[in-house]
């Protein structure tokens, strides 16, 4: 096709990609191509505009690596992350919700047993974890396989630093034959998510904070049940209200109690959604 204009182009690019063997890529690319158009249209996108927008996508590209995913750090301040979270994870009320990923988890995480503490050096007052992994029906969820990772007290996780060459306050668990779990880490802080790079320049543009509320993240996998990605977060933080990546649900939130010897313990009972039983 010749001679397009700003308003034939769409139609154009559509007919083009029309043949897309895959019937979900074909849905995907066109909504994609005409809210993408759609977009550079109601906003009047200039030259200079659009060649920024490349560039800070080059740059989020340049800073990623093994042990930073700034696109995922994109997505998650966006909203994205989120969104597609909650759209791909409605569970019967009872379930623990699910929240987001996250850019800080890694494969292969030591393993520990019950009752060890994960924090492994880790800079950060004592805290005691324990609960119990359940279905809806209150029936404990034998050897359920708990991925479990967090900051340290200074709020950066152990990928963040060069001069760690092994996992802190990171591991994988099992709970017992009868759901319970028990732990030892180290007291959750709040953190702000990394924006020494090119998302720390967007939130700085758009007028918002980096910071997200103290959290644990856990993983919880179990044969005949949906893996459960999700955090614990502290009742006291004070930005459980602006969480820049906006993971907290109010059934995610648990108190962290003081205990006589200066150490903390937190409580949280997880509930799992068979497979069988995703809603529709």
């Amino acid at each position: 096709m010749r001679n397009l204009n700003h308003e034939t182009i769409t139609e154009a690019v559509l007919e083009r990609q029309d043949k897309t063997a895959d019937p979900r890529l074909k849905q995907i690319m066109t909504s994609l191509v005409r809210h993408l158009h759609d977009f550079a249209r109601e906003v009047q996108l200039t030259e200079d505009e659009w060649f920024k927008g490349i560039e800070f996508l080059t740059r989020c590209g340049d800073i990623t690596d093994g042990k930073r995913q700034e696109f995922i750090l994109l997505s998650d301040v966006l909203g994205l992350s989120m969104l597609t979270v909650a759209m791909n994870n409605d569970k019967p009320a009872q379930c623990t919700e699910a929240t987001v990923f996250g850019p800080f988890h890694v494969q292969g995480a030591p393993d520990y047993e019950l009752g060890a503490d994960i924090s492994n050096g880790a800079r950060g007052i004592p805290c005691l974890v324990r609960g119990t992994v359940r279905d809806a029906n209150g029936a404990p969820v034998p050897h359920a396989r708990m991925d479990v990772w967090q900051s340290d007290e200074d709020g950066r996780y152990d990928v963040q630093y060069t001069d760690i060459d092994h996992a802190q306050a990171r591991g994988v668990l099992h709970a017992d034959a009868d759901g319970r779990y028990h732990f030892r880490s180290i007291l959750a802080v709040p953190y702000a998510i990394p924006d020494d790079g090119p998302v720390g320049d967007l939130l700085e543009a758009t007028g918002r904070h980096p910071w997200r509320p103290a959290h644990l993240h856990f993983m919880i996998e179990a044969p005949g049940y949906e893996t459960l990605i999700t955090h614990v977060f502290r009742s006291d933080d004070p930005y459980l209200d602006s969480d820049a990546v906006f993971g907290v649900r109010q059934s995610l939130i648990a108190e962290w109690k003081a205990q006589p010897d200066g150490s903390y313990l937190v409580e949280y009972d997880f509930v799992l959604n068979p497979v069988a039983a995703r809603m529709p």
